[in-house]
């Protein structure tokens, strides 16, 4: 079978899968007694194991099958919940992450998994000593439930169906028992006992294979003894007892199915999505239908259809409606220019099915910020067992969407501002014991819409930023001077922590101290179009805020004009639009502000501001567009308002990179360039 055009399925399905085996444990972690998570983490590892065998990563497949075992010894309460035992089970899909990016960077997969495949074994035979095993009441308890019944090699083989039974039966909770009976040597009515036994077990479970035959058994052609295998939720111990009440039974033996190497060759075989449509007898459905009944509320099974669309094809179909805009602006200024009714009406549905062409293309490229946030957890968990530090993390707004390309860029940003929060934001718990503060720091993670812009805040209630510490270090470093320092505000002084090769560790460690990385976030949010802020409070935490674009591309403006320039101003930007009398300016500080709605406004002159050149016109009328940033407000100064309009952002180049207040320039209808003000750069 030729797999590569099921790779990317693969890779993309295996991640998938890997996130949900994360974030599952994260939640058996906090409820290490409810199992039914337990049962969600089996079905994503055997899937994942499944596609692993049939796209031939045996490594993969291998690793994830040890995992299964021990999520069956956990399913199975023979090795109890404890963050050392997740540990492994994470550190064992640490491995599997690194396999699949191996697999999805063109590689073979393959990795050195002797140390944790070990530490796996040891704990699926109760012999990890670092696990709650230490216990020794549970050592006792676990060890009376590993004796008996046995796990070894199955007497019966099983065929492809069989194998695919018992496995599923198993991811469903059901045990698998290997059940050899021996009657008395004086037994006369042999077939009469096979048919006792085989009614007490029916009524325990399903009979799925029996040797010999059914047919041989009631015919008498066996010796003295014969090996049943039942499927069943009830105990060994259960079974073995009501078998024993048939008379002339004398010896019943109990054993677990293996099929630890016969299940390994069937996976190879058989493709996942055959397995998925194998019917489980009937008892064991119908007890399954009751378990599910009665462990409330599921996940429902969604009807809808989706297709994966690479987002290379996405982002040519944006190129190509990008085109369609601009084009579209230049219809509408000819249709408005020679006046024909038909044209007129023709270009106006043109518009409103590309408006909603446009709606379609732009949703399609959202996602939820969620598949960025969904790796913090488990991130956090590990570095604040590295740290020795209590932290919990809380995560708001994670259905908040995000342009592919912005989501795609700021994972790494987030990874350090999160850690920079863990190791210079939270304090040891000792610490903030004495401060009066909660052993356990909180970090709040959120993301919410605001107008065309998302917001990311990073939020700690740690130690805050020792300013006189960072002056000090910035002075030492020569990035200002004693001077400078004396001038700065808070926030500028902050900032200062944004400086390359900055950094106020006292020691390098692994997580910080190099003066590595938050020069590297600003600069990747502000090429992202965003803009990050930071307030801090000593003693009370920090609060990172980024500021990102909803989407790169197309955006709703006011176009407006100033002498002969034109110039957009985005939507999402603009409160109103106003005209005053210049006798209703005001001057507050050397400033010249209004009054807008009772709130003091400044007033900014765009002329002035971008240079523009063009003498002064006598007008005793001045237009405005109030806009705002946040609660900060000002109104700039137009010559006139054009009207709103769609248009293609495009970025300035390389050769006009920070521009002040301009964050691109558009293609108008009439082929004249209209550069976008970047509202926040004029708002201080």
């Amino acid at each position: 079978m030729e797999m590569n055009q099921y790779l990317e399925v693969f890779i993309e399905e295996s991640r998938e899968h890997l996130q949900a085996c994360n974030e599952h444990i994260l939640s058996l972690e906090k409820n290490p007694e409810d199992l039914t998570i337990v049962n969600e983490i089996f079905r994503s590892a055997h899937t994942l194991k499944g596609m692993s065998a049939t796209m031939g990563y045996e490594d993969l497949a291998h690793l994830t099958h040890m995992m299964e075992n021990v999520l069956d010894a956990i399913r199975n309460e023979k090795v109890k919940v404890t963050p050392d035992v997740l540990d492994v089970v994470f550190l064992s899909i640490d491995d599997l992450e690194a396999m699949v990016e191996s697999i999805a960077s063109g590689g073979d997969g393959k990795r050195n998994i002797t140390e944790v495949a070990d530490k796996l074994k040891q704990i699926e035979e109760g012999e990890f000593p670092h696990s709650s095993l230490d216990n020794s009441d549970a050592k006792t308890e676990v060890a009376a439930a590993v004796a008996a019944p046995e796990r070894k090699p199955s007497k019966n083989e099983y065929d492809q169906f069989e194998q695919t039974v018992i496995q599923q039966s198993k991811d469903q909770g059901f045990e698998c028992f290997e059940i050899s009976i021996s009657l008395r040597s004086d037994c006369l009515l042999k077939a009469a006992r096979v048919y006792m036994v085989f009614e007490v077990l029916e009524k325990s479970g399903e009979v799925i294979r029996s040797n010999p035959s059914v047919e041989k058994l009631e015919e008498e052609q066996f010796d003295d003894e014969f090996t049943v295998t039942l499927i069943t939720k009830e105990s060994s111990e259960d079974i073995h007892s009501k078998i024993m009440k048939v008379s002339e039974v004398e010896l019943v033996e109990i054993a677990f199915v293996n099929l630890e190497e016969t299940v390994h060759e069937v996976i190879n075989d058989a493709p996942p999505e055959e397995t998925k449509d194998i019917q489980l007898p009937e008892a064991a459905k119908k007890s399954t239908e009751e378990a599910a009944k009665s462990s409330g509320p599921k996940t429902i099974a969604s009807n809808n259809k989706t297709i994966r669309v690479s987002i290379e094809r996405l982002d040519s179909l944006m190129n190509l409606f990008e085109e369609l805009v601009i084009d579209r602006g230049r219809l509408e200024q000819i249709s408005r220019e020679l006046d024909h009714p038909e044209l007129h009406e023709t270009v106006e549905r043109m518009s409103r099915i590309s408006g909603d062409l446009q709606s379609i293309i732009l949703n399609m490229r959202m996602v939820p910020v969620e598949t960025v946030f969904n790796r913090f957890p488990r991130m956090v968990r590990q570095l604040a067992r590295d740290l020795n530090k209590m932290i919990n993390l809380e995560v708001i707004g994670a259905e908040t969407e995000l342009d592919r390309t912005v989501i795609d860029e700021i994972g790494d940003p987030l990874v350090h501002l999160l850690r920079n929060a863990m190791d210079h934001g939270i304090e040891k718990p000792e610490i903030r014991k004495a401060n009066g503060k909660p052993e356990e720091g909180t970090i709040q993670l959120k993301a919410y819409h605001s107008g065309n812009h998302v917001f990311i805040e990073i939020e700690d209630d740690g130690a805050g930023i020792n300013k006189e510490r960072v002056l000090q270090k910035a002075i030492s470093k020569g990035i200002i001077t004693e001077q400078t320092a004396q001038t700065l505000t808070d926030r500028q002084v902050f900032e200062l922590i944004f400086a390359s090769g900055f950094s106020t560790a006292e020691a390098i460690s692994d997580i910080s101290g190099r003066g590595v990385g938050l020069d590297v976030v600003k600069s990747t949010i502000e090429s992202l179009g965003g803009t990050i802020t930071i307030d801090s409070k000593e003693g009370s935490g920090s609060i990172f805020s980024i500021q990102l674009p909803l989407t790169l591309s197309i955006i709703s403006v006011m176009l407006t004009e100033i002498q002969k320039e034109k110039y957009a101003i985005p939507l999402s930007s603009i409160i109103e639009t106003a005209i005053i009398k210049k006798s209703d300016i005001l001057h507050a500080h050397n400033q010249k502000v209004i009054d807008f709605r009772g709130r003091v406004v400044p007033l900014v002159e765009l002329k002035e501001v971008f240079d523009v050149p063009g003498g002064e016109e006598e007008n005793e009328f001045l237009s405005l567009v109030i806009v705002r940033k946040g609660d900060k407000m000002a109104a700039l100064i137009v010559d006139s308002f054009i009207g709103q309009q769609e248009v293609v952002l495009k970025s300035l180049g390389n050769y006009l990179t920070n521009v002040f207040a301009i964050s691109g320039a558009t293609i108008l209808g009439d082929g004249q360039v209209a550069l976008i003000l970047d509202c926040n750069a004029l708002i201080k």
